[in-house]
């Protein structure tokens, strides 16, 4: 039976992140807490070890005269450091401002001084360049503290040296931590998350503290996680994602594995063997990809037997969704691929996970069913920055593939008359940072947000999220056109895609550009005597005529308005530090479009 949730624990919540926290350390102390890893192996901390730690880093915030919801900034990548200082400045009644560690040097400037930070924690001497480079342009920073980068003594001092002054500032202040997280109002601002934004400068959403509490305490309320379980934690903590990872361990009480190295995420699963993991729909697909790739490396008997499985298995996934028995015959040889297809495979995620749960972007529903044929759930979810993460979420006893599960308990959802998700409850942001039109144009006076998706209720209130307002665009035969629908199909049929853009508005029809995932291309240029680097790969009449197929494929599964007529290669993929996606993954379409209109306008010549 589906879960039912009572929206009363809305009635008993800690009143801001710092007490939930310190109750937390209180109930759990001997629990452990966090991994991060040390050496060649793992270090483990308990949640009073965690507790004390916390303790002398806000009470050196103190000590450095931050004040009451003023800014202290996070130019890091997610590590346990991070979660330290995060924690520090709730419980010293301060508001965290994050950063990306891969946020360039002019949005960095801005952040912090827009935000008007105190105080910033810098992980390492790239990120103090950064801040050193700017410093004229940021006169409120008054205190840099470096988790690994070099000391000054002056403006930029050691992790270590402000725990000093933290142990120095409680003698004095005895009681001090427990005192300044009591007088925290639920309503003071938490954190500012700089959306790092398709287009013009990120945008700073104020979040208060009852919003993160709330969001942890609603997950815990669906009892889907308890104390036992374990989380591997890679996500960014700059990102809503993460933060709301953190806010819902501290209302369970489970221990979290942190490393927030990218290229570490498939050797971390197999060493920390988690129960659940949150990740970002592109993991899936590279995850995907790389199996898929390998067993078409493999060829022969052992890539028939894969296919088969593969074939049985979502058979058999299929059969049990619509409520119908398993034939017997089909019943064994499903026992018999998960013996030598599916166990495999979950057992390079660690062999435990009992779900995961995807956010930040849509999951392809032809990846989700496939990794369920093999015996793991993903768990989509739906959220915004701007409602401090999750507002809706599958559950493992009710979910449903296409959607992103119900609203969360004590939230309200509508769709209005254009077909706009509104949303409104306890997760929702205050507003932007400085920036009062922008928010009076995403609030409505009575508190919905207006989200700027698409999407439509299914009869059991479950969402589907159908496109993005922005993104929808119009052909000149007057169809219109939802980009990000064709661009997943295309990434879930071919395991190379890295990115499928679509364009073509105002328009006779459709045209696409693409790049290919940089590791699976140079697999297949090795399989099939393809020479020479990513740009010599993609540019080879073998490369070409392997994309065309998979094209081809797509346009027999779209409608005829739709199909892509016309598709150009990339010399490159597009990352983060070209300025085409953003921190958090996703496509400034906006920007590759202005990129290469040249090639798009040809497509129409």
């Amino acid at each position: 039976m589906p879960t039912t949730i009572n929206d009363n624990f809305v009635d008993s919540l800690p009143p801001n992140v710092a007490v939930q926290f310190l109750e937390r350390v209180a109930k759990s102390p001997q629990r452990e807490a966090f991994r991060y890893p040390e050496g060649a192996g793992w270090a483990s901390v308990t949640w009073k070890q965690a507790g004390d730690e916390v303790s002398r880093m806000a009470a050196g915030l103190l000590a450095l005269g931050v004040q009451p919801e003023q800014r202290v900034g996070i130019a890091s990548g997610t590590r346990y450091e991070w979660i330290l200082a995060d924690l520090g400045i709730m419980c010293a009644g301060a508001a965290t401002t994050t950063v990306y560690p891969s946020t360039n040097e002019d949005d960095t400037a801005y952040i912090l001084s827009d935000s008007e930070c105190q105080v910033v924690f810098a992980e390492d001497d790239v990120q103090l360049a950064k801040l050193t480079a700017r410093k004229s342009e940021l006169p409120t920073v008054h205190k840099v503290v470096t988790f690994d980068g070099r000391a000054d003594g002056d403006w930029i001092i050691g992790l270590e040296d402000l725990e000093k002054l933290g142990e120095a500032y409680l003698a004095e202040h005895p009681g001090v931590i427990e005192e300044t997280a009591k007088s925290i109002k639920s309503e003071q601002l938490a954190t500012l998350i700089y959306t790092s934004g398709t287009t013009g400068r990120p945008k700073g959403v104020r979040l208060r503290h009852s919003s993160w509490v709330y969001e942890g305490e609603a997950i815990a309320a669906q009892n889907i996680l308890s104390e036992d379980d374990l989380e591997f934690r890679w996500l960014p903590m700059a990102h809503s994602f993460g933060k709301v990872l953190m806010s819902t361990q501290m209302a369970i009480g489970f221990a979290a594995a942190i490393d927030g190295r990218v290229d570490k995420i498939v050797d971390n699963l197999g060493i920390v063997k988690p129960t659940f993991m949150g990740a970002a729909p592109r993991i899936f697909e590279k995850a995907y990809a790389r199996i898929v790739t390998m067993q078409e490396a493999e060829g022969g008997l052992k890539e028939k037997i894969f296919n088969q499985a593969f074939k049985v298995g979502l058979q058999v996934d299929k059969l049990k969704r619509e409520g119908k028995s398993v034939p017997l015959p089909l019943s064994l040889q499903h026992g018999l691929f998960d013996k030598l297809v599916f166990s495999k495979i979950r057992e390079r995620f660690g062999g435990r996970v009992r779900f995961f749960i995807s956010g930040a972007a849509a999951l392809n529903r032809d990846i989700a069913e496939w990794f369920h044929a093999a015996g793991i759930i993903i768990l989509e979810g739906y959220g915004l920055t701007e409602t401090s993460a999750g507002s809706f979420v599958n559950l493992p006893d009710d979910y449903r593939f296409g959607t992103v599960g119900r609203v969360f308990p004590a939230s309200q959802v509508k769709i209005d008359d254009t077909g706009e998700i509104l949303i409104k409850g306890p997760g929702v942001m205050d507003g932007y940072h400085n920036l009062p039109d922008e928010t009076a144009k995403s609030l409505t006076d009575d508190g919905w947000l207006k989200t700027g998706d698409k999407g439509e209720l299914d009869p059991d209130g479950k969402l589907r999220i159908t496109g993005r307002i922005k993104e929808l665009f119009k052909t000149s035969g007057g169809k219109y056109i939802a980009p990000p629908a064709i661009e997943s199909k295309f990434k879930a049929i071919c395991p190379y895609a890295s990115q499928f853009m679509v364009f073509g508005n105002e328009r006779n029809y459709v045209v696409a550009l693409v790049t290919l995932d940089p590791d699976a291309i140079a697999e297949w240029a090795k399989e099939n005597n393809v020479a020479g680097d990513y740009a010599a790969i993609v540019s080879s009449e073998a490369c070409r005529a392997m994309v065309a197929g998979y094209v081809d494929e797509l346009n027999k599964n779209l409608n005829r308005w739709e199909t892509i007529k016309k598709w150009e290669l990339l010399d490159h993929d597009l990352t983060v530090e070209s300025g085409e996606l953003t921190p958090s993954m996703k496509v400034k379409r906006n920007v590759v479009e202005d990129n290469y209109k040249a090639t798009i306008a040809n497509f129409y010549a």
